[in-house]
């Protein structure tokens, strides 16, 4: 799997770019918050991903290739022209989005997403912040520091998101985790915001089907092939 770099216009849209060929090995899927337009290369299939609240551990069809676009909190919502309630563990096919060249996004997936949302108007920036507020804070007063109730945040991750808040903050956490050098436990459980060590193990394990410190020495739930 290659990164590309995203340049500066789409960063307002786009949290990353990958190109990935399967090569037949075992793979993990790790929830995600976010939601991912993939666009199959051979078939020229194109994907909308909801957010995925737990680990899928498989191994894909060898050769197959794709490029997958991971969108910012509430950009998928502008770019779909629709709420994302109910898309999480969901993927739905799409023929055609507005403006984007599915060819092109094939050949030149920056060209291709420049082109197709260069002349957008940016969505609100609310809920990206409080994506980011609520990396430290409970629902509540993420609501308070941004001045609305509860209910209206409720509804801004519901539409923008697909997820709740309380469900978009958990599975940040274990994104924090899974991302740290594996180590001192306890450490990583404060840092990512969790009340203790056993707090975490839960949480993980919940996700991931496995404890943290399996998972990290391979010891994971069984791949099964990808029929997808």
């Amino acid at each position: 799997m290659s990164s590309l770099v995203v340049p500066p216009a789409l960063l307002r849209w786009v949290a990353g770019i990958d190109v990935a060929t399967a090569v037949g090995s075992a793979a993990v899927d790790v929830p995600d918050h976010a939601t991912t337009l993939l666009l199959r290369i051979d078939k020229r299939e194109l994907i909308v991903m909801g957010p995925r609240t737990r680990a899928a551990y498989h191994v894909g069809a060898s050769g197959h290739s794709c490029v997958r676009v991971r969108m910012r909190p509430g950009r998928a919502q502008a770019l779909l022209g629709r709420p994302l309630r109910n898309l999480a563990d969901r993927a739905l096919l799409f023929r055609e989005l507005p403006d984007l060249d599915v060819d092109q996004l094939a050949a030149d997936p920056i060209a291709a997403l420049e082109g197709a949302l260069a002349d957008r108007p940016e969505p609100p920036e609310r809920l990206e912040e409080a994506a980011h507020l609520l990396l430290g804070d409970t629902v509540a007063t993420t609501a308070a520091r941004l001045h609305i109730s509860e209910r209206r945040l409720h509804t801004l991750f519901t539409d923008g998101t697909g997820l709740s808040p309380k469900h978009f903050a958990r599975i940040g956490r274990v994104r924090t985790v899974l991302a740290a050098d594996a180590g001192r436990w306890s450490e990583i459980a404060a840092t990512a915001g969790y009340y203790d060590q056993s707090h975490m193990t839960a949480e993980f394990r919940h996700f991931m089907g496995v404890p943290p410190a399996a998972f990290t020495a391979g010891r994971r739930p069984a791949a099964t092939p990808c029929t997808a």
